[in-house]
């Protein structure tokens, strides 16, 4: 029952990183790495990092 809520955890975060990580100039197909929990954590990461050097320009 725990891998069903996870599953379904995973899912509601992977389609909005589809649309958001093109805007940070990451490959969409990075999303599936959400599937992990430190995967999640360092896409997160690695957009803030991004933004942070967008905001820099």
């Amino acid at each position: 029952m725990d891998i069903l809520i996870w599953l379904g955890i995973a899912v509601l975060t992977i389609v909005p990183m589809f649309k958001l990580l093109p805007h940070f100039k990451i490959s969409h197909y990075w999303a599936i790495v959400c599937i992990v929990p430190i995967g999640t954590i360092i896409l997160l990461w690695l957009m803030a990092l991004k933004l942070q050097d967008m905001e820099k320009r």
